[in-house]
């Protein structure tokens, strides 16, 4: 979440740089909401300091026998409109975050800027020409069918479409390839594994930034409020939610597997055929908690 100390300094950059991304950042109306916020904040620690004055001259005033019965009516009113300011502050606050978990990260200055994929820019290529083959090419959907590694057709039947049921050498590559991700990082990486919960609540789910945003990709059981997570990165990066790190215990890294789940609304067509865009896909996550 962007901090709203540097939004209030950089409101333009900001707005500037979220347009960049095709995002049209309401600044204007969240620096209002803040500039409010500030104001009623001020007006209600100025009331509770003027109360606690007045309470410690009553306080004085009784313990001398001496007449204090308008200053506590007049305080009795005092606490009626803390009470009231300090409602509009808890308002104002969520109104605030609101906004902010609808902000994405601003992009580093070297990030290209572009509408479609016309404009990306090419960094580099792994070949420069593709080899000639004497046989027809077949794509990783077409292979895997053939040599019986998964299948779509009875996938569907038991969950629905793009969900994959992986079979004989396909199940124990998918298998070996989770295996030898977690060997590898934990055995000479230094990665700690872990295995996480598949499920996660709201609080831990909007922490890594996919709530409230990404509501409509999530599978959600709401008989017990809970989302089965779209990467193992919401339930890892909580494990230290709401902590401070000493330096002694940083850096630190967890690999993790975990089973994804993903309702990717619209994502349909020849280019997302295969083990593309996926309802639940299997993924090894690297995290690492660095100063």
């Amino acid at each position: 979440m962007l901090d709203i100390r540097m939004i209030r300094e950089n409101g333009q950059l900001v707005k500037e740089k979220l347009l960049s991304k095709n995002v049209d950042a309401d600044i204007e109306g969240l620096l209002e909401l803040d500039a409010r916020w500030r104001k009623v904040n001020q007006e209600a620690d100025e009331l509770k300091h003027h109360r606690n004055r007045v309470s410690e001259e009553i306080n004085r005033r009784k313990k001398a026998k001496e007449e204090a019965s308008e200053m506590i009516l007049s305080m009795r009113e005092v606490g009626a409109k803390i009470k009231l300011l300090d409602s509009e502050i808890s308002e104002l606050s969520q109104s605030i975050q609101n906004k902010l978990l609808f902000f994405p990260n601003i992009p580093a200055e070297s990030t290209p800027v572009g509408n479609s994929e016309a404009d990306n820019l090419e960094i580099r290529r792994s070949c420069e020409t593709l080899p000639d083959f004497d046989f027809p090419l077949k794509n990783h959907l077409e292979l895997g069918e053939a040599l019986g590694l998964f299948d779509f057709g009875r996938g569907a039947k038991i969950s629905g479409s793009n969900f994959p049921l992986y079979l004989g050498r396909g199940a124990k590559l998918e298998r070996s390839l989770i295996n030898f991700m977690l060997d590898l990082h934990t055995g000479e990486h230094g990665y700690t594994e872990v295995f996480p919960p598949f499920l996660s609540n709201r609080a831990s789910t909007t922490a890594t930034g996919q709530l409230p945003k990404l509501a409509d990709d999530m599978y959600y059981v709401s008989g017990d409020e809970l989302y089965l997570i779209p990467t193992a990165e919401v339930p890892v990066t909580n494990i230290h939610r709401e902590e401070i790190l000493s330096l002694e215990q940083i850096p630190t890294k967890y690999a993790a597997f975990s089973a994804c789940f993903r309702r990717e609304a619209g994502s349909y067509g020849k280019d997302t055929r295969g083990l593309q865009r996926l309802h639940q896909f299997n993924k090894v996550e690297l995290v690492h908690f660095a100063h």
